[in-house]
């Protein structure tokens, strides 16, 4: 007998029906995405004082290297270490016995050569002598004058003295040793400390701004050609005395194409040192509606062009590109591309694409910290 075998239509009809059955029972149910929660700061336009910092060293406003102008043996030391010094005030003495000795032989030798050149020149009179030998009298007679002066200020560089008036440093030498004309090493250091200068270096195309700024009057002014500029020690304090920046003291480093400013300030306590690092802070002027934004607002894209995400009044986010001019503190200084009234995430921003909703929370005002320096 012959069996029976079903053909392949009727087994593809039940497997055709269950399929499409199961198509029917797992067909998804669209739904709304939950929106996103952020934090959002609401731009304003403020006034700012745009401030640049300088960072640099301070300077003595004179140094004077004391040095021997005549040699001998150190006899003593006039001066405390560290202590104020004026001009003209004695600080060594040089052991004087042979210079003191070389002005008493040059006076004898002058009052010799007058005492002949008066009796030459009585002779002269009655043709005693000739005019020559006159002359020649004359001559030693003014000779032994100038070697008199010369003996008479060897002896007062034995009194060594303070050239100009300041702080004196330590002594490089002690009493008992010997001293030369002309030495290389120092025996003391006077820096003159009130006022006191600041170094600063800054590339040659910071200071044209600069020097366009203040001509323009944005810059506040202590002077013809000259800013007024405030200090920040290296502590972190202010220095209470402001000082004033000064164009026409500038330089160009032809290797690094930097210039160095100098600004001068008073320095009546002594506060100031040379060698101290400082910043000063150089006001440009005031910015009557600046825009600031949260540097955590902020995302660079590879091109470097700033943007950020912006709520709008539906709470849909949109992605857009800004000018940032300069950071003040922790925020952007912004031009164009935003206004104020805006809202800008700063908190959330990873879970953000341009369809998502959000719920803005408003962060606190303190996200910005504006009492930094505005910096390029």
């Amino acid at each position: 007998m012959k069996s029976f075998t079903p053909s392949r239509a009727f087994v593809a009809l039940p497997l055709t029906a269950l399929l499409l059955a199961g198509c029917q029972e797992s067909e998804p149910t669209v739904s709304a995405a939950a929106p996103v929660e952020v934090g959002v700061y609401t731009i304003q336009a403020k006034p700012l004082t745009l401030t640049n910092d300088l960072p640099g060293r301070t300077t003595a406003f004179r140094v004077a290297e004391v040095r021997p102008q005549v040699s001998g043996i150190i006899q003593q030391r006039m001066f405390v270490e560290g202590s104020e010094v004026k001009k003209g005030q004695q600080l060594y003495l040089i052991d004087p016995s042979t210079y003191r000795a070389e002005l008493n032989r040059a006076e004898a030798n002058l009052s010799s050569a007058r005492n002949l050149a008066d009796r030459y020149e009585r002779l002269l009179k009655t043709n005693a002598v000739s005019r020559q030998e006159y002359d020649d009298a004359n001559a030693a007679f003014k000779q032994a004058q100038a070697s008199v002066e010369v003996a008479r200020i060897n002896l007062e560089y034995t009194r060594v003295l303070s050239p100009i008036s300041g702080r004196i440093g330590r002594s490089l030498v002690t009493e008992g040793a010997l001293v030369t004309n002309g030495q290389a090493q120092q025996l003391a250091t006077v820096n003159q400390l009130d006022p006191i200068y600041v170094d600063v270096t800054q590339p040659i195309t910071r200071i044209l701004q600069l020097q366009r700024a203040l001509e323009s009057g944005n810059l506040m002014q202590a002077g013809k050609d000259q800013a007024q500029v405030t200090l920040t020690l290296d502590d972190g304090s202010s220095y209470a005395q402001p000082g004033k920046l000064k164009f026409s003291e500038v330089s160009v480093d032809e290797g690094t194409g930097s210039v160095t400013l100098r600004a001068e300030f008073p320095n009546p306590d002594r506060k100031l040192l040379p060698g101290m690092f400082v910043h000063a802070q150089l006001k440009e002027g005031v910015r009557d509606a600046a825009k600031l934004v949260p540097q955590s607002a902020i995302i660079f894209d590879t091109r470097g062009h700033a943007n950020t995400w912006i709520v709008k009044p539906d709470n849909s986010v949109e992605l857009r590109e800004i000018q940032t001019l300069r950071t003040v503190g922790n925020a952007f200084l912004v031009g164009d591309g935003i206004e104020p009234g805006e809202r800008v995430v700063t908190e959330g921003i990873q879970q953000l694409r341009s369809t998502s909703k959000v719920n803005a929370s408003e962060v606190s005002s303190d996200i910005l910290s504006t009492s930094l320096t505005a910096a390029n």
